[in-house]
């Protein structure tokens, strides 16, 4: 039997009272098995309803699962907030070494309170909580830099994680990060902002207690399974040598790659900025995430020359995946890739989400092209389409403000759109820039309706894909069906805490002999009541804190732009919207 009681600990840290503490919580992880279902339950118990996202009142919550530093590819930590870019549910999901890391503390839950009336860290480990003083690191330009200072003055190596905010979170533009390790990232809906609003500037997690199982066999039996599917798939393979850059190219020739603000959906120099011509010019190093055999984090090698010494270079590591990619390459109709590396790293220091920032800049671009603004709003800066130098300075002044017009589009594209005009081609979905995918109208249903509009949360863009190969036409309502089912089944990866790329390895079956091998008995029927169950809390949280799906904005862009479907219906979006919602029966 697993050591599930050190599992069921809920650490609560009150930063206004520096006061921890922990409370076992048997009731939720008995219910809700970890990670998105517990950290559901825990955002209903601690966030009050009407809280301003960036006061004291709003809680963050980090969860983790039962599987976490038993097997492969359940290595993802769960964290949930009221998000500032949203003003509903935020959720984001990170890989790296946090999970391992809070399980092997002895947590299965992370709970922040209140606020620091100055800049603190945090570092969390096994017999309790310490509070440090981050005065010296508030501030300072570089994230890079304050992750270096947190790896020397703490101890842990090898049994920690690092987490820290850039000055975009201390700034709190709704859609700062919070970066974990070097390359990995709560990316999303502002939790960055959140970290920055309680001067929270960052947490470092030490791990070390080791975990037992009961069966050995048993678990050896199915750790085996899952290490072979892993390690044996073609599309894993896939991950390990091109990662989510791989999709460039395929994108790109179905028309779903966004281009210039999807003026366009196919991108003429869409080969310079592949996957394919990233890994033979530019890939230094591969990484994975802990417990994790693929190795799906890709690094390119930047040598920067030195400007006055010549053969003096300064080379940087630099994480690029698909999702940067498109919003800092296609979708500002950038084929430098020098220049769309030196922006990703500049996006990197200043910690922001780098696809709600390219989204910004692309709305930007086109609204200077149109007349909307000029360089008396921007500061003197002349956005053009690939214009990297004109982007570097354009994102360094997103977080320093010096004009009303930055502090709008630190708000996120919608709300930049709502003083300046544009709003027909500000590609936002419930709040949320969009991502990389103009594969159909299922793919936007899921920008729509996805608990966090994320593509990650029901997939969309598949079913768009499999509608093309086959070929016939679906209903609103078939869709909206076959999209909730997809989410309510991620609810329960998300609760295990398994990496999505791994979901045709986790099947049912295999999660239930997971499950079992480390002393859990979970039915079917239970799994599929713990999806429906969780989606339905946060769907429920949505609509308490003022979310309205009759009322989602669908930018005109969208409907203008050919998809590899064809034209995008409205009237099918709305009526599969309604579907979508009506099939969870909550009272909206």
């Amino acid at each position: 039997m697993v050591h599930r009681d050190l599992l069921q600990r809920v650490l609560t840290v009150d930063l206004s009272r520096r006061r921890w503490w922990i409370d076992e919580r048997p009731d939720l992880f008995d219910e809700s098995l970890g990670g998105a279902g517990v950290a559901s339950r825990l955002l209903e118990e601690e966030c009050p309803e009407g809280v301003d996202p960036l006061g004291e009142e709003n809680p963050i919550i980090f969860a983790v699962g039962p599987l976490v530093g038993l097997f492969p590819l359940a290595s993802k930590t769960v964290a949930m907030f009221k998000s500032p870019h949203t003003g509903n549910l935020g959720e984001s999901h990170a890989g790296g070494r946090s999970a391992v890391a809070l399980r092997l503390a002895g947590y299965g839950a992370l709970v922040i309170r209140g606020a620091s009336t100055m800049p603190i860290y945090l570092v969390v480990e096994r017999d309790g909580v310490r509070f440090r003083d981050a005065s010296t690191l508030w501030g300072m330009r570089s994230s890079y830099t304050a992750g270096d200072i947190l790896r020397e003055r703490e101890s842990g190596a090898g049994e920690r994680s690092i987490m820290r905010i850039g000055r975009a979170g201390e700034r709190q533009v709704s859609y700062a990060c919070v970066i974990t390790e070097t390359y990995r990232h709560f990316g999303r809906l502002g939790l960055g902002a959140v970290f920055g609003s309680k001067r929270l500037k960052g947490l470092v997690v030490v791990g070390g207690t080791g975990l037992e199982v009961g069966d050995r066999r048993a678990y050896r039996d199915a750790y085996d399974e899952i290490f072979d599917a892993a390690t044996k798939s073609d599309l894993m393979q896939k991950y390990h040598e091109l990662g989510t850059p791989m999709n460039v190219l395929p994108l790109n020739e179905i028309g779903a790659l966004p281009t210039r603000n999807l003026q366009e959906s196919r991108f003429e120099r869409a080969e310079a900025i592949s996957g394919e011509r990233m890994a033979e010019e530019y890939l230094g190093r591969r990484l994975a995430c802990a417990h994790c055999p693929v190795a799906c984090i890709h690094l390119a090698a930047l040598r920067i020359p030195h400007p006055e010494e010549p053969y003096f270079y300064k080379t940087s590591m630099l994480g690029y995946d698909y999702e940067p990619m498109y919003a800092l390459g296609s979708m500002v109709g950038g084929c430098d890739v020098k220049g769309m590396l030196k922006l990703m790293d500049e996006v990197e220091i200043q910690g922001l989400d780098a696809m709600s920032t390219g989204v910004v800049l692309a709305w930007a671009t086109e609204a200077m092209e149109r007349g909307l603004i000029s360089t008396e709003e921007t500061d003197g800066i002349r956005l053009s389409w690939g214009d990297y130098p004109a982007y570097m300075g354009a994102v360094r002044r997103i977080v320093s403000q010096p004009t009303g017009f930055y502090r709008a589009l630190g708000r996120g594209v919608n709300h930049a759109a709502s003083i300046y005009g544009g709003e027909e081609f500000a590609l936002a979905f419930g709040e949320n820039e969009m991502p990389g995918y103009h594969t159909g109208p299922a793919g936007y249903l899921t920008y729509l309706t996805g608990a966090r509009h994320s593509h990650l949360d029901s997939a969309g863009y598949s079913v768009d894909q499999k509608t093309a190969s086959e070929g016939r036409a679906l209903e609103p309502s078939e869709v909206a069906e076959s999209l909730l089912e997809e989410e309510r089944w991620r609810q329960v990866l998300a609760s295990l805490v398994v990496c999505y790329f791994a979901r045709s390895i986790y099947t049912r079956d295999t999660v239930q002999r997971a499950l079992a091998a480390v002393g859990l008995d979970w039915s079917e029927e239970d799994l599929n009541r713990l999806g429906a169950d969780t989606l339905r809390r946060k769907y429920e949280f949505k609509l308490r804190a003022g979310f309205e799906p009759a009322e989602l904005r669908i930018p005109e862009r969208i409907l203008e732009t050919p998809s590899p479907l064809g034209q995008i219906d409205e009237e099918f979006l709305r009526q599969a919207v309604a579907h979508f919602v009506r099939e969870q029966n909550i009272a909206v």
